[in-house]
């Protein structure tokens, strides 16, 4: 069966939001992020970008070149609601849809052709998100997620795009290699130095050279570039929550053994917010003692995926928790009222420097399996199996 593909993408998000609040922004070019020098930019209008300015730039190189913009704080809480308010919005509409991060959508419309025209009941959902929540949004509609994410970025400012069946190379061809997803900075400034500019030089060389170059995604990125991609749809469902317990051999009140432990725990679930593009707005501690008698205390916090935030709260609540002194049988983290948001995007006040370090950490602890860099502190406590079914790890 021919499938019928649908990206949706809230133009400017934050930018957009921030205007629905404050009208004296519209038309301006604007700033999302920290105020500090050693910031970055979390998100900007379309007016600043034509001065050369792009998300998850320094701040000050931002501010230079674009003097006149006006710097607003990002407020994920606003961020988050409106961004639930459109995912409700799709979900009453369609059969079928994946939310891939706060403010970009797929849609599987496969099969609906034979009743209705995809591209109609698209541009339908469209008018309906802009008309109920105000905020623009652009989609592209293809037969695969690849071609209908690139469409949807030829279509932005605030418009929708069809790449009929069988047009797909010819529609990517004339493009720059960074429109492919996947092809970040340094994978293109390889790509550059092979004398690979265009779509099209992708789409005619062999694949089994981008392999020799890339690995495995070599493989991958000749695809994207030849507009195939079998990736499916997948139902999206809103992750309530994730925790870590660990129960000890022998009942302690050893407390750098339980700082420790719960520094290791409080890294690990950073480290799966991060890879799931989630944030916690709540942080909840456990203490079971001896006799079995459990306490546990929890705080609202503002959005974050940091370690160094998380950790300093999470022993913050261990030491308020902490009060009979008795020997202890487990303690526990968890973190809830989850929601998805890019972690580079939404530290307003994080430097670049910060930014940088996890997404490092991170990759390598993927790549390698966890702790294979961490805090000193938390080198004595093995590593931990995570479990897929409750978020927790064994």
């Amino acid at each position: 069966m021919d499938r019928n593909i649908v990206h949706m993408d809230l133009d400017s998000f934050f930018v957009s939001v921030e205007r629905l609040y404050d009208s004296r922004l519209n038309g301006k070019p604007i700033l999302i992020g920290g105020s500090s020098d050693r910031g970055v930019v979390a998100s900007c209008s379309y007016e600043a970008r034509r001065f050369g300015v792009h998300s998850a730039m320094p701040m000050r190189t931002a501010r230079q070149l674009c003097p006149e913009a006006t710097i607003v704080r990002g407020d994920f809480e606003k961020y988050s609601k409106k961004s639930h308010e459109v995912t409700d919005i799709i979900r009453e509409d369609v059969p079928l849809f994946e939310k891939s991060s706060i403010d970009e959508f797929y849609i599987d419309y496969t099969g609906m052709d034979r009743f209705f025209g995809c591209f109609k009941m698209a541009k339908e959902l469209r008018e309906r998100v802009l008309k109920e929540t105000g905020l623009p949004i652009s989609l592209g509609l293809s037969e695969n997620k690849t071609v209908s994410k690139v469409a949807t970025g030829e279509a932005k400012p605030n418009n929708a795009k069809e790449i009929p069946r069988g047009s797909e190379k010819p529609f990517l061809a004339p493009l720059p290699i960074r429109k492919i997803p996947m092809i970040g900075e340094k994978t293109s400034h390889t790509l550059y130095n092979m004398g690979v500019k265009t779509v099209k030089t992708l789409q005619v060389m062999p694949s089994e050279l981008l392999e020799a170059t890339f690995g495995k995604n070599g493989r991958v990125i000749w695809e994207k570039a030849n507009g195939i991609d079998k990736s499916l749809v997948t139902p999206y469902s809103e992750a309530k929550s994730i925790s870590s317990e660990n129960t000890f051999e022998e009942d302690t009140i050893d407390i750098k053994k339980l700082e420790s432990h719960l520094i290791a725990m409080t890294e690990q679930l950073g480290t799966k917010l991060r890879q799931k593009q989630q944030l916690t707005s709540c942080i909840s501690v456990k203490i079971r003692y001896s006799d079995f008698e459990t306490h546990s205390v929890q705080k609202r916090i503002p959005y974050t995926s940091a370690d160094h935030t998380l950790i300093s709260l999470v022993k913050e609540l261990f030491t308020k928790l902490y009060s009979r002194r008795l020997l202890i049988r487990l303690i526990g983290v968890r973190f809830s009222g989850l929601v998805y948001g890019n972690y580079q995007i939404n530290l307003f006040e994080d430097t670049q420097e910060q930014i940088s370090l996890y997404q490092a950490l991170d990759r390598l602890n993927t790549k390698f399996g966890d702790k294979t860099v961490c805090r000193a502190v938390g080198m004595q406590v093995g590593r931990r199996r995570f479990n897929p079914f409750n978020g927790a790890t064994i």
